[in-house]
């Protein structure tokens, strides 16, 4: 016996429909499938409006978005606190004081030192400039000489070329200055009264050291070397018969710039020492003796500026180490706080 086929009232707008497997069509002809009275199907989910459309075989083309790294949270998800405001603003003023240390350090010139052994200055045909300016105020000019000796054989007295003689306190004392040079050999340079045509009875040799300085003058900010360690040297008050040894050790020293321009100058360090000599004859000759030697190191100073590239790994490693920290704290701020408040709520409850 065959299944009877029950019938169902017509509905507005939709077709007759058999079975209890059936499905009717809405209007516009859309076929759906047949529900109880009473129950509402599941909404179908919407398609996402910032998905790209798909190419013309169907296929999903390539996002250069799925490159970021820096996924974007929205801030519905975030929660200020106080203190997480408290910590960037310090951030901030420790990142800014940084960077103001490190600009300050980019712009500024650096001088930075270097010994080595070498002779610098192989153009100048073994020889270094001196320049001398004492003031002898008890000396008489016409009895005022430089003599220059040394090992290679040299022995000059009485040198005159490029130095000047100016009388002192109405012609009682003299100021020698005097531009020579002298050998890259042990040797000594000394004002004295050899060079007179007579000598004095009694020559006061007391004096005063304005300058004494080799090569070049170099007047740089940064560098504070002994270039005139006699300068301002004052022996008024010693023995006026005395005689005086300044013993040099010279030191070569090399000042390049920022172009490359090298210049090259010497410092020195002095020892001295104050007695009374006697000449054969049973007289005293007092005079006034600078004994050099030249040291083998070489001192150079090279004016240096911070590469752009450093300067910008430094901030980089300021702005990125900073809040790396700051967020560690913050994060641990918080999560101490947040663990304190269940404490309490467990104690209440």
């Amino acid at each position: 016996m065959g299944c009877a086929e029950r019938h169902f009232p017509a509905v507005s707008g939709e077709r007759r429909v058999s079975g209890w497997g059936g499905a009717r069509r809405g209007r516009g002809g859309r076929r759906r499938r047949w529900q109880p009275a009473g129950t509402h199907a599941a909404p179908r989910p919407a398609w996402p409006a910032a998905l790209p459309p798909l190419g013309g075989d169907g296929t999903m083309p390539f996002d250069f978005r799925r490159f970021d790294i820096y996924r974007k949270v929205p801030k519905d998800l975030t929660q200020p606190t106080y203190t997480g405001a408290i910590i960037s603003i310090c951030c901030c003023l420790f990142i800014l004081f940084l960077f103001l240390s490190e600009l300050t350090g980019f712009i500024t010139t650096e001088v930075v030192n270097e010994l080595y052994v070498d002779d610098p200055d192989k153009d100048s045909g073994g020889k270094i400039d001196v320049s001398l300016n004492i003031s002898l105020p008890n000396l008489h000019c016409e009895l005022v000489g430089l003599d220059i000796q040394d090992e290679m054989g040299r022995h000059e007295v009485g040198h005159i070329d490029n130095s000047m003689k100016i009388p002192l306190n109405n012609g009682v004392g003299c100021r020698f200055e005097g531009q020579f040079s002298i050998n890259k050999v042990p040797g000594n340079f000394h004002v004295s009264t050899h060079s007179a045509t007579a000598q004095p009875q009694n020559p006061d040799m007391t004096h005063i050291i304005h300058k004494l300085s080799f090569g070049d003058t170099l007047q740089v900010q940064n560098v504070h070397g002994a270039f005139n360690a006699l300068g301002g040297a004052d022996r008024l008050t010693s023995n006026p018969l005395a005689s005086h040894d300044y013993i040099l050790k010279i030191v070569p020293t090399v000042y390049e710039d920022k172009s490359g321009k090298q210049r090259y100058s010497y410092q020195y360090t002095v020892a001295n020492k104050e007695y009374v000599a006697y000449s054969h004859t049973g007289r005293i000759i007092p005079a006034i003796w600078f004994r050099y030697d030249l040291s083998p190191i070489t001192v150079k100073y090279t004016e240096r500026r911070q590469p752009l590239y450093r300067f910008i790994t430094t901030i980089c490693a300021i702005i990125g180490g900073t809040f790396t920290v700051a967020g560690i704290l913050d994060s641990c701020i918080f999560t101490a706080s947040e663990a304190w408040k269940k404490i309490q709520l467990g104690k209440m409850h």
